[in-house]
């Protein structure tokens, strides 16, 4: 596809991705690579006005089909705006979710797994990442630590975070299905420990995918 790296980091509400992927890019650009560290939704300017509304807990209810068609439309500005011309000039990309939470969140609000895989196609082709970390842990820890890291603000989080324990673990059970089926793009990432020991685990898995820095 490209002569850079497109790596990227899944999982459910509180598994640290921010955190790691912050860690992940400070490691290689230690190496003295150039990295490029970005998010979905958003990561262009076209993509941070569709996360807005994506994301807003006060606006009107979405449904998952509504939902889809704006992750689509605004991964599709994203990776042509951000994510391959960055990859064309042989850079590490590393994004905060991309195609495999669409397939997770919006899965898990019902929408038929054929309607999500046409929209990907359309949105990215055949631009799927290099590498995808798939960061797990239950659901009751994670929803603890997203709580504590929003503290009292639980009724500003987005429409994600608030919805039922049930919904979550419906997203989980969706990324491991996805790690076991996709075993040579995917690697799962025991999140349940503290940060230096899931940041280890990750560099272990990333580091063999590179070539001499």
């Amino acid at each position: 596809m490209t002569s850079g790296l497109f790596i990227t980091l899944e999982g459910g509400e509180g598994a640290g991705k921010s955190t790691q992927l912050a860690r992940l890019a400070a490691a290689l650009r230690a190496r003295g690579v150039e990295v490029v560290a970005t998010r979905e939704p958003g990561g262009s300017p076209a993509a941070e006005q569709i996360r807005s509304l994506l994301l807003d807990p006060t606006a009107a209810e979405i449904d998952a089909t509504t939902q889809a068609l704006l992750f689509a439309a605004a991964r599709r500005d994203h990776l042509r705006a951000t994510i391959l011309p960055a990859l064309a000039r042989g850079a590490i990309v590393i994004c905060d979710r991309f195609i495999d939470s669409t397939r997770a969140y919006q899965g898990a609000g019902g929408l038929d797994a054929g309607i999500i895989g046409s929209l990907e196609r359309i949105a990215i082709g055949d631009s799927l990442p290099d590498l995808t970390l798939i960061l797990d842990l239950p659901v009751e820890t994670g929803m603890a630590r997203a709580a504590a890291r929003l503290g009292a603000a639980l009724a500003g989080s987005d429409r994600f975070e608030r919805q039922s324990v049930a919904f979550h673990e419906r997203v989980r059970s969706a990324f491991r299905a996805i790690a076991a089926a996709e075993r040579e793009r995917c690697v799962l990432i025991d999140a349940s420990g503290d940060v230096e020991t899931t940041c280890a685990a990750i560099l272990a898995a990333v580091l063999p995918r590179l070539g001499p820095c």
